[in-house]
């Protein structure tokens, strides 16, 4: 099969690439490098060096390849600077992705596997299971505000010019290749710290809770929603919260660090409780997560030092 991988030299999107690579697909990526990197590119792949806010390339670069499939990770991921800068956050995730639609459907793709969010879009969580997918949409930023809203741009692609879809709304994701940026980027600047030896600073009183999914079981969700799922929206999650006193707990036992973690005030907006609920994705699909937090974060910390 022919798939396009936008942001496919990112953290996600690159293990994504490689994951569908692995399993025999064509593969070409479609990243502006603004935060991906050269050196996450599988060599196996065709590679477009375009942004999504310039139509006339975007429309080029899927002319040029012909997918049957786009897997669509292309986005402006920085929770902070979406706040900071709403309508850059827009011209990127929403305009940016309108320009991918209409030359997918110019170009007749069959289907888009859009990566959206679920550790951002629901709110505050209080379901001890965690959010399910018809739990209420409140997102506190412009980047949930537009993830949810490309969702509902794809709705109306399918009823109104029959481009499928299939949304995963991620927890929050880590593992090798990660950076700071992300909705789990914690866990990427406790590694950078404590690989260093330095002090890292908790937020808050470290027991708010968020659902981590490693990245490879990401992968394997995506290479599901390739031909199953059409026109559903799926949480891509463990179902457990882990609070960030327990991250650092686990991390510094396998870094063996000395002391303990400085504590912050914590940041205004930031969500108390963040779990999903992964049931539907179990049924439908057959997937669940295979990778626990700590086998996670072991496979992280020997990614972190190997490429230090």
């Amino acid at each position: 099969m022919k798939i396009l991988v936008t942001g496919g030299a990112g953290f996600i999107g690159s293990n994504v690439v490689d994951a569908f690579i692995a399993a025999g697909h064509e593969i070409a990526v479609l990243d502006n490098l603004s935060t991906g990197k050269k050196a996450n590119l599988n060599p196996k792949a065709r590679f477009f060096e375009v942004d999504l806010r310039r139509d006339q390339d975007v429309d080029k670069a899927v002319a040029a390849f012909s997918p049957e499939i786009i897997d669509h990770h292309a986005a402006q991921i920085d929770v902070r600077k979406s706040v900071e800068d709403p309508v850059f956050n827009a011209e990127v995730n929403e305009l940016g992705t309108l320009n991918l639609l209409n030359a997918a459907v110019k170009n007749g793709v069959k289907k888009i596997v859009f990566a959206s969010t679920g550790g951002a879009i629901y709110g505050e969580v209080e379901q001890k299971n965690g959010a399910a997918e018809d739990h209420p949409q409140e997102p506190i930023s412009p980047y949930a505000i537009t993830k949810r809203s490309v969702e509902m741009y794809l709705h109306a692609y399918k009823i109104t010019r029959g481009l499928e879809y299939t949304v995963l709304r991620y927890g929050n994701v880590y593992g090798p290749r990660q950076d700071p940026l992300g909705e789990a980027g914690v866990i990427a600047i406790f590694c950078g710290k404590l690989l260093k030896g330095e002090q890292p600073t908790i937020y808050g009183d470290g027991k708010q809770l968020r659902d981590y999914v490693y990245v490879a079981d990401v992968a394997r969700a995506n290479l599901l929603a390739l031909e199953q799922g059409a026109g559903r929206i799926y949480n891509i999650g463990t179902g457990k919260g882990v609070s960030v006193n327990e991250l650092f707990k686990h991390l510094k036992a396998i870094f063996k660090y000395p002391q303990e973690a400085v504590y912050a005030p914590a940041r205004t907006g930031e969500l108390f409780r963040s779990v999903l609920d992964a049931g539907r994705v179990k049924k439908e699909l057959g997937w669940r997560p295979e990778v626990d937090i700590k086998q996670g974060l072991e496979r992280t910390v020997e990614w972190t030092k190997e490429t230090a």
